[in-house]
């Protein structure tokens, strides 16, 4: 499950969606969470947004407990392997609901001086709210992103990255590639799109990696289970039915 929390809408402009009904509606209308998925394929689904959410933030603003609404209008109905809560880089009440109910949090940076500072003041804001609500909400890794391993800046900023945050995991880079870019105006994603392509290569060695750690640090998972569906995940056949 894939949920936009951007006003942007920028998932809702990427793809197609079927449901008539958005995060908006969840938030300040309690429809049915059923009403606002929209399936994009197999074992994918989104609930979207528009440029109205930032009415739904007012409204949550005058609400009481107004820090886990996400949390109230998600549980329990949201039966997911994994739910992604795509967030612009701010610390608003939207932002805010979406830490108190995510367990972990991946941050996307791109390697420049702009993306390594916002980086930064992203963490910063993790930390202020761990510090505020009493939560111990992990960081589990950094994605460097529109990386060109030709530039010197890109190289720098991931050398300094990797020095700086040690006790994070700074994954492999997203290289810059033009099939990245192009996917969004034909409304596919890069797997459906240019399957073959290294935006598409770099992120399933990011999905593989994701997984792998999932089954690593899960106590309750056999390793003859672990080692089964990792197999099921990344044989080129499966791959395909995941797109």
């Amino acid at each position: 499950m894939l949920i936009d929390l951007d006003p942007q809408g920028s998932v809702h402009t990427w793809h197609t969606v079927d449901a008539k009904k958005n995060l908006y509606h969840l938030i300040v209308d309690q429809v049915p969470i059923g009403k606002c998925i929209s399936n994009l394929g197999k074992n994918f689904d989104i609930i979207h947004c528009d440029e109205k959410l930032a009415e739904a933030e007012e409204f949550m603003m005058r609400q009481k407990d107004n820090f886990s609404i996400l949390e109230q209008r998600f549980t329990p109905d949201l039966d997911y392997d994994y739910v992604i809560l795509d967030c612009p880089p701010s610390l608003r009440l939207m932002n805010q609901n979406a830490l108190f109910y995510a367990r972990e949090i991946v941050v996307p940076s791109s390697t420049d001086i702009l993306g390594y500072d916002a980086l930064r003041k992203t963490l910063k804001q993790v930390e202020k709210f761990n510090a505020k609500f009493g939560h111990r909400l992990m960081v589990s890794s950094i994605i460097p992103t529109l990386h060109d391993a030709r530039s010197r800046v890109c190289k720098t900023v991931l050398k300094q990255m990797r020095e700086e945050f040690t006790s994070l995991l700074v994954v492999d880079p997203i290289r810059q590639n033009a099939k990245l870019k192009e996917a969004p105006k034909a409304h596919k994603s890069i797997f459906s799109y240019a399957r073959r392509s290294p935006g598409a290569e770099d992120y399933w060695k990011l999905v593989k990696l994701v997984l792998e750690n999932e089954y690593m640090y899960d106590s309750h998972i056999k390793p003859e289970k672990r080692e089964q569906a990792l197999r099921e995940y990344f044989v080129e056949g499966k791959r395909r039915e995941m797109v």
